[in-house]
């Protein structure tokens, strides 16, 4: 495999990915549609896709969505117009599964290896190098790739077969959903009731209540401090519908999406679209009466006309 490994999807954590890549001595070649993101983070820029997938034995991707690795799979200068035997594709987009495996196969009909690996531990983890990794496919290429994906993975799983990397990172991706909607409600609530936010915290952290976001995001949000660059309103709405697309696939009952898709639709529709999922939080306290678990409250009114 070529030395240089290829990169494409240069963004908010893609950008990181490769930054850690160039920090452990990696050459990187990147394409993004933004071309200055290449260079910001060490990588040779690249002018397309095309050019990527020719030079790279090893070629990762960090999209948003299935729709953009389709187009970056599926078109005339795309990934499987030049697929060659021994190549390795890593996909470390949030995807759906059926279009995964759909993906894997006409690549594997041409020798290339397609790994799709969800991501866990946002920005934060990205910056450190610490992320958490779920791998579908074929585990001895796997093995063949990890010294590339140690440089920014701590943890990295095998799941089983083509798809299932991204199936486990939809499960997990509900599950942070459901834990931040509902502890930015309570936190709402708290506020109102005149509790000592800290105290709250520290109360939910000792108890049952305890999640990620308690532990890990409502004690810098009480402050003032969104934990800029992450997942966006956006993107957590997408993650939630991919979730809800594949258990109606599989037969279970969805009993509990209702709450995020509510959360994060209302704020998308408050205008917190491209704002970090924390933000959430914001747009429960403005139907709140113009809460904020931080400041003076804001009202919906001052909203709009900011």
């Amino acid at each position: 495999m070529s030395e240089e490994i290829g990169f494409i999807g240069l963004g908010n954590m893609g950008g990181r990915m490769t930054a850690r890549l160039v920090e452990k001595g990696r050459a990187v070649l990147g394409y993004d549609v933004r071309p200055s993101l290449a260079s910001a983070v060490g990588a040779r820029a690249a002018a397309s896709v095309g050019q990527v997938a020719r030079a790279a034995g090893v070629v990762l991707l960090s999209l948003p969505d299935s729709h953009v690795v389709e187009a970056i799979a599926y078109g005339d200068d795309g990934l499987i117009a030049h697929a060659r035997p021994g190549q390795v594709v890593v996909d470390l987009s949030t995807a759906a599964p059926a279009s995964t495996r759909a993906i894997h196969q006409e690549l594997a009909a041409r020798g290339t290896t397609y790994l799709d690996a969800g991501i866990s531990g946002g920005a934060a983890a990205a910056d450190k190098g610490t992320l958490t990794l779920m791998v579908g496919g074929d585990p001895a290429v796997l093995d063949q790739v990890r010294p590339v994906l140690d440089c920014f993975a701590a943890q990295i799983f095998h799941c089983g077969g083509s798809g299932s990397g991204h199936t486990a990172k939809l499960l997990n991706n509900f599950l942070n959903a459901v834990s931040l909607a509902a502890t930015a409600e309570v936190m709402v609530a708290g506020k109102k009731a005149g509790l000592d936010l800290e105290t709250l915290l520290s109360i939910i952290n000792a108890s049952s209540g305890v999640n990620f976001a308690s532990q890990n995001r409502f004690p810098k949000i009480i402050h003032g401090d969104y934990l800029r660059g992450g997942l966006t309103n956006a993107l957590m709405m997408k993650d939630v519908t991919l979730y809800t697309d594949l258990v109606a696939g599989l037969g279970v009952a969805s009993v509990n999406a209702s709450g995020p898709l509510a959360a994060f639709g209302l704020a998308i529709g408050l205008g917190y679209a491209d704002e970090i999922s924390n933000t959430v939080v914001d747009a429960i306290g403005d139907v709140s009466g113009g809460v904020r678990l931080h400041s003076q409250a804001v009202s919906m009114e001052e909203k709009a006309e900011s």
